[in-house]
């Protein structure tokens, strides 16, 4: 299977603050050189009044905002063009597929009133969510209106709408689909939009999206045939046990993607006065957690304003706080080099104190072989541990400390059983790796023009509007 879909690392291209199209193409250069394979587009199809980006009006046309002043009457073809860009630099374009609203002006609402939700006067809802924590407090999307796709009296008709949907943009050069808010969706459609992809693309994937869904929520969605979700991963303290509990129970939907924040949630950076020594532990942490990682544009710059689906433009571009592209690019390396490093894995506590998390990682691949992740929790102190006597390691077993650009690529010796790890670091105990024992090429390195995209993607493997309305 392609390294694209076995393990799957995601550069979050936000629109919004990217611009039109060929400015996307500089950032897309910059996520091929930090080792990322997937480039994810949050919705760039026409909006309503509201201008979110996940207000969907029109489902064939591009977002003026997303066009050259040149070029805003053939969007179709700039945006063709534009992802066999993406796909030369070594990344498969995934875009957002929102099936389960449209905008409240969409021409939809007046021609197939019954695709839609009604309430008891005849009236089209919008969708809403609650607060996990506090039910009482509801959200509700004004701008939108909420689609009935399990029970309208029309859903052949609405079905073979989303599945010609679907066709359309894997034919134009996508090859994944975030399903947003996926688990208000039947997994009947998801199941029956899977296999209309794969008629077209036999490596199209499909990434569900359940910020906000309660466990039963997402645990229906079992059947539905895709490929990955979004795990919660992000908000763990490294000490409750829901987490774990959670990773075991989710694997058998399908395997996980973790993020250390994304366009839905306030930037990491801004919530730690703009540490990175957190910032490179966090997303250490995603990419040793499950599958696969995500992470929006600006994180490797410790960016702090939030990505908005109404408001961020280009002029938001921040001045880097830091620039941890090197630590990116090196982790995004040992994920996709390590065979423990692959897929969901099997997780279980080693060891666990005030400062120090110590978890075993296993595959199905490779049941019998165990790497440990090694993990200050700590932010502004470094910690010492030994390792638990009972933990059974290997003498070939070597220490990566992938926070520190200046360690090893081929990890060091393990002296003892004694590690001290810096404030908020994160390592690893792994065997050497079996593959890719010399640094692959980057742009400028050996060849110009040879990308970690390219580099890495043929190495054979073991293997909305989200704050319009709140009622309390």
């Amino acid at each position: 299977m392609d390294a694209q879909r076995e393990i799957p690392i995601i550069y979050n291209l936000f629109p919004r603050l990217a611009g039109h199209m060929p400015k996307w193409l500089p950032h897309a250069a910059r996520a091929a050189e930090m080792g990322f394979n997937w480039i994810y587009i949050n919705s760039i199809l026409h909006p309503g009044y509201s201008g979110s980006l996940y207000a969907v009006k029109h489902h064939y046309r591009i977002n003026p905002l997303f066009l050259p002043r040149s070029s805003k009457k053939n969007g179709m073809a700039v945006l063709q063009h534009t992802l066999s860009e993406l796909k030369a630099m070594g990344l498969w374009p995934m875009m957002d597929l929102v099936i389960n609203h449209t905008s409240r002006d969409c021409p939809l609402v007046y021609e197939k009133p019954f695709w839609y939700l009604h309430g008891k006067h005849g009236e089209i809802l919008s969708p809403f969510v609650r607060d996990v924590d506090d039910p009482r407090k509801i959200t509700v999307w004004d701008d939108l209106a909420e689609i009935d796709n399990a029970g309208t009296s029309d859903r052949e008709g609405l079905w073979a709408y989303w599945a010609e949907l679907v066709r359309y943009y894997l034919r134009l050069g996508f090859k994944g689909f975030r399903c947003d808010a996926a688990y208000k969706v039947p997994a009947e459609l998801w199941r029956y939009l899977v296999d209309v992809a794969a008629q077209v693309d036999r490596e199209a994937v499909f990434f569900a999206e359940t910020l906000g869904s309660t466990e039963e929520q997402t645990l229906a969605l079992g059947g539905a045939g895709l490929h990955y979700f979004f795990n919660s991963s992000k908000w763990w303290d490294f000490e409750q046990p829901w987490c774990l509990e959670q990773h075991e129970r989710f694997g058998a939907i399908a395997p996980s993607i973790s993020f250390p924040e994304s366009h839905d949630t306030a930037r990491l950076a801004a919530e730690t006065h703009g540490s990175e020594a957190v910032q490179r532990q966090r997303y250490a942490f995603a990419a040793v957690f499950s599958a696969g990682l995500m992470m929006p544009i600006g994180y490797e710059f410790g960016f702090k304003r939030d990505l908005d689906v109404v408001f961020t433009r280009p002029a938001h571009w921040e001045a880097p706080t830091f620039d941890i592209q090197k630590f990116i690019r090196r982790v995004n390396r040992l994920k996709l080099a390590h065979p423990l490093l692959h897929g969901e894995g099997n997780l279980k506590i080693s060891k666990c104190d005030a400062n120090i998390l110590v978890l075993e990682r296993r595959t199905e691949k490779a049941p019998d072989k165990v790497g440990l992740i090694l993990l200050n929790k700590c932010c502004d102190k470094a910690v010492s541990l030994v390792l638990p006597e009972a933990t059974a390691l290997s003498p070939d077993q070597r220490l990566y400390r992938m926070c520190r650009d200046d360690s090893p690529w081929d990890g060091e010796p393990l002296i003892d059983n004694s590690i001290t790890l810096s404030p908020a670091e994160v390592a690893l105990i792994l065997e050497p790796a079996r593959v890719i024992h010399e640094s692959p090429p980057l742009r400028g390195d050996v060849g110009e023009g040879i990308t970690w995209g390219q580099a890495l993607s043929h190495v054979p493997f073991d293997g909305s509007c989200r704050r319009l309305k709140t009622d309390n």
